[in-house]
């Protein structure tokens, strides 16, 4: 494994999670090649006259580097920081997999559990995991918008402290300066899974994250959605963490209704500062037109609760509602989100 001074980075996935970080490690002096799927992104980072522009109210600047499709990439890395979509994590491992050093590592920054599938790939001690809360939306190609900070947390998936995953972080900090490590990092993936099956509810409707978690008369639904994802948690041997305003605590079955008001307050008010207003979630379903993360995270939730005999009626009903708008047979409105069980 090269050492902690090694700069070279291979970022496959160029979005908003994956241009992010690499914008800002190439203009710390980190040797970083991109890699997308999205032929103009690509055309876009690698031009002198364009590169890729970070704006928001984080931070504003542009970036020029090298940027290949899956198929033009050559050579091989120690670090790979894995940013696609959860549903396609294993084909691009298969991908990137021949651009992998025998003792180099893939970092998972996605949203999801994709630690198990990436380890399937490229083996577990090839395998690093990351759970990342920051707001950023791919606009258009060659330009991320970067709406707020947020958690940065990472961490070995067998909970060890390693060298690897020091040096690791002292490369995030150039991006996220607060980020940490953690030995439990499966339970913050898992509170970022309840979490994240709340911002599925709040994307079939068009109302943004924050003023979609202030509606009153839906408190009774989130409540139910987030412990359902919390009682599988507990179920797998995982007490989940919290971050940004989300409190397991106020999830868990017997929980204090007024506790997880005071939850949903404060992702509201967590939300209602960052200029990312809607998901990623929402933009797939009403900008970019595509399927979303949807059976790799809530589905994830579901299956597991199936294995432990924990009915998930508001997870289930949820996944299918979000699929009936994939498929163009529900349109997006505020009004979907009453039909949530409580």
């Amino acid at each position: 494994m090269a050492g902690d001074g090694d700069r070279r980075i291979l970022i496959w996935g160029a979005g908003a999670i994956g241009g992010a970080i690499g914008a800002a490690l190439v203009r710390d002096g980190f040797d970083v090649t991109f890699v997308d799927i999205v032929p103009e992104h690509v055309a876009a980072i690698r031009d002198p006259a364009r590169g890729l522009r970070i704006s928001g109210p984080v931070a504003e600047y542009s970036v020029t580097a090298p940027a290949f499709l899956p198929e033009e990439v050559q050579g091989v890395w120690d670090r790979v920081f894995l940013a696609v979509k959860a549903h396609h994590t294993e084909a691009a491992c298969r991908a990137l997999l021949p651009h992998l050093s025998a003792d180099g590592y893939v970092l998972s920054l996605q949203n999801g559990l994709c630690e198990p599938i990436i380890a399937s790939v490229v083996g577990p001690e090839r395998t690093m995991g990351a759970f990342v809360n920051f707001g950023a939306d791919w606009i258009e190609p060659g330009h991320v918008m970067l709406g707020n900070r947020g958690a940065v947390v990472l961490g070995e998936i067998d909970g060890r402290m390693t060298p690897r995953l020091e040096a690791l972080h002292a490369v995030l900090q150039h991006f996220e300066p607060d980020a940490i490590t953690t030995p439990e990092i499966n339970a913050f993936l898992w509170g970022k899974l309840g979490y994240g099956a709340l911002l599925f509810a709040t994307a079939l409707g068009e109302k943004g994250i924050a003023d979609g978690l202030a509606r009153p008369e839906l408190a009774a639904a989130y409540r139910r959605i987030g412990e359902e994802a919390v009682s599988v948690a507990l179920a797998e041997g995982i007490k989940p963490r919290g971050f940004n305003g989300f409190d397991p605590e106020a999830f868990r079955p017997g929980a204090p209704m007024e506790q997880t008001r005071q939850s949903i307050d404060a992702m509201v008010a967590f939300n209602s500062t960052s200029a990312k207003t809607h998901s990623g979630i929402w933009r797939d379903l009403a900008v970019r037109k595509r399927r979303t993360e949807v059976d790799v995270q809530v589905g994830t939730a579901i299956e597991a609760g199936r294995r432990h005999g924990i009915a998930c009626p508001a997870l289930t009903r949820l996944a299918e509602m979000i699929h009936e708008i994939e498929d163009g047979r529900r349109p997006l409105s505020d009004d979907n989100l009453l039909e949530l069980p409580r």
